[in-house]
């Protein structure tokens, strides 16, 4: 009967201590407002200032020209590689610096030749009549555009070529010249340096005569 009763009240304290831990827990009160009704929230001055960017070159926001700066444009540069290495060298020298992609017609040389005959065969009996008046350095083209047609030297002075036409038409043959050029990139290098300083880029670019340098409209 004993046991009985203190197993019973074993369980009684354990129901209790259970339900307590259910029922009795007192729920946390929200934290009252930072400031009084009509009042604003201090903020710290990091929350609402950010520190300013530092500018990106060639980005919107470089800086516009002086108005004592003097402006240059220094080219062609016929390889992008060569207006990289130019930039390089000048950056460190000068107040600005950019750099200017055009088109250009390049000459590569003069071309004599026998225009495109009818057909392959009269291709062949016009070169065989060259070998037959001693004509010997000449090539038959045998495809794309010129095909049918008779190269007889690709030149770079043009003196060259128009002798070499001559020859050819005191022999009796209606050879023709044409001057080879094709369109591609040329790279300008513009700079910006103080209108009283002594600059000159030859001192940063030794070795290149083949560039020229003008005056422009500052940018």
């Amino acid at each position: 009967m004993f046991v009985r009763l203190l197993f019973l009240l074993l369980l009684a304290l354990n129901l209790g201590a259970a339900a307590w831990l259910l029922f009795g827990r007192v729920p946390a009160q929200p934290f009252p407002p930072a400031t009084d009704p009509g009042v604003p929230e201090l903020r710290l001055i990091t929350e609402t200032h950010k520190p300013a960017q530092p500018a990106v070159a060639g980005s919107s926001s470089t800086p516009p020209p002086r108005a004592h700066d003097a402006c240059s444009t220094l080219g062609p540069f016929m390889t992008a590689v060569d207006m990289r290495s130019a930039v390089q060298a000048l950056s460190p020298h000068v107040a600005r610096i950019q750099y200017r992609e055009e088109k250009v017609q390049r000459s590569h040389g003069y071309w004599v030749y026998l225009p495109a005959a009818a057909s392959r065969e009269a291709a062949l009996d016009a070169a065989r009549a060259l070998a037959a008046k001693g004509i010997n350095d000449y090539y038959v083209v045998t495809a794309g555009d010129s095909q049918n047609t008779i190269s007889l030297g690709l030149f770079n002075d043009q003196a060259n070529a128009q002798s070499r036409l001559v020859q050819l038409q005191k022999l009796g043959f209606a050879a023709k010249v044409e001057q080879r050029v094709d369109t591609e990139p040329a790279y300008w290098v513009d700079y910006a340096v103080p209108e009283d300083t002594a600059f000159d880029w030859q001192a940063w670019l030794p070795g290149r005569n083949d560039l020229q340098a003008k005056s422009i409209d500052c940018f």
